[in-house]
């Protein structure tokens, strides 16, 4: 039987742990989740944990072991108290005795990385770091080590931007962009480095629209951004507003080709929330969010997420599934031990399959391996009746014999025929 228990409170919220047979074993492997566990994002990391453990378990665990997953609430989508991240982290290596450690992305990544080489437990980051989390392995192995970068950081995401959007003009001939996202803790920053790349590129920015978290009504920053003469719309859109905007979108019948980020838009029930008008809208996604089959592992894992939880997997699921599933039990089954330092080396040298990736590897500043971006990790996936289809990068666009579709609207595209 496995049990899911409340087990300690922190900043307010409770804590779990996962274990077999009804009792905890002080002969299991821990693998600590720091996370807000009550909130969208936590809660999902820490289910595709849960999930992974109960497999991984079912099948005998690793060299005999079993796999217990213990959590600690962060509070990290709400307060992003470092206080609160600190104690959280601490207790899953001082009291939950955590042999590994799981975080969500929040700006205290920096924190955990620190707090990770005081206790010399290694730590995996399942969101984007930041650059600066990977220069400081690369400055100072020795002390930096511990930390795993499991999605992309800054850099990679902002490559991924630049080349999706060079191929979406190759698609459409288009080039005047107007940005339109949400005021949170980083993407302005994100935004500006965007658009000086793209400027670089050959694009034209012609608008700029920085939205209050709590916008529900974007009729008039796409009146300003199509009345400047943007061909292209790139959304950044975190929460549930990604349901009025791309309302917003289709109802109006904006003139313009949607390509962005809106992270509701990556869920398979957005069809059904938005009644079919996210239609033609092009989204950042994984393709195991999309339901595309990227590998073989990429369909059972999302059908088995859906059947435990009765909710679509996320990108963050989905990374944690894959340490806990995946890289956690290759690297410890290759050293033999989990043994610090034996694991850590092993995982230097880790290059498997799992859901998300083909080969998942790290590179020399321990964050995952990106081999061009036909690699799967980010594609985007435009909506084309209630399917989401892949249509970048182009190879794997190609490999699901898919095709960039206008919307069925008037717009700039007219004039390209």
């Amino acid at each position: 039987m496995i049990s899911v228990i409340a087990v300690a409170a922190v900043g307010g919220s409770a804590a779990y742990l996962l274990w077999s047979d009804g009792e905890q074993s002080s002969d299991t492997i821990k693998i600590g989740v720091c996370a807000d566990i009550d909130n969208f994002m936590g809660k999902a990391i820490w289910q595709g944990a849960i999930l992974a453990a109960e497999q991984e378990n079912a099948e005998g665990g690793v060299l005999g072991r079993k796999i217990e997953i213990v959590a600690e609430d962060d509070d990290s989508e709400t307060t992003q108290d470092a206080v609160v991240a600190t104690n959280a982290f601490n207790k899953l290596i001082t009291v939950d005795n955590a042999d590994f450690v799981i975080t969500s992305p929040s700006s205290s990544a920096l924190t955990y990385q620190e707090l990770a080489a005081q206790h010399k437990k290694i730590l995996f980051s399942p969101g984007s770091s930041g650059d600066e989390a990977a220069q400081r392995v690369v400055d100072d192995y020795d002390k930096y080590k511990y930390f795993f970068g499991s999605m992309v950081n800054n850099t990679m995401g902002l490559m991924g931007t630049v080349q999706s959007f060079v191929d979406c003009m190759d698609y459409t001939g288009f080039n005047k962009i107007g940005f339109i996202y949400e005021n949170t803790a980083g993407s302005g920053g994100f935004v500006s480095i965007v658009i000086d790349f793209l400027v670089a590129n050959g694009f034209e920015i012609v608008y700029t629209g920085e939205v209050p978290l709590d916008t529900v009504e974007f009729s008039s920053y796409f009146a300003q951004a199509e009345a400047a003469g943007a061909e292209i719309i790139y959304p950044l859109i975190y929460g549930t507003a990604g349901i009025p905007f791309v309302k917003e979108y289709y109802d109006r019948q904006s003139p313009t080709v949607l390509w962005g980020f809106i992270i509701m838009a990556q869920l398979g029930d957005f069809w059904a929330v938005t009644e079919g008008r996210c239609e033609h809208t092009t989204n950042n996604g994984y393709p195991i969010v999309a339901g595309y089959p990227y590998t073989n592992k990429t369909l059972p894992t999302r059908e088995a997420y859906f059947e435990r939880w009765n909710e679509e997997i996320t990108s963050s699921a989905a990374t944690a599934y894959d340490i806990v599933r995946f890289v956690i039990p290759d690297a410890i089954e290759r050293a033999g031990t989990t043994e610090t330092a034996a694991t850590i080396d092993t995982l230097e040298t880790v290059n498997i399959e799992t859901s998300v990736k083909r080969n998942f590897e790290f590179t020399s500043s321990h964050e995952i391996m990106i081999r061009g971006w036909e690699s799967g990790l980010v594609c985007m996936f435009q909506w084309q009746d209630g399917v989401q289809v892949p249509v970048w990068p182009k190879k794997i666009m190609e490999e699901a014999g898919a095709s960039f579709i206008f919307p069925d609207w008037a717009g700039p595209w007219d004039d390209l025929n």
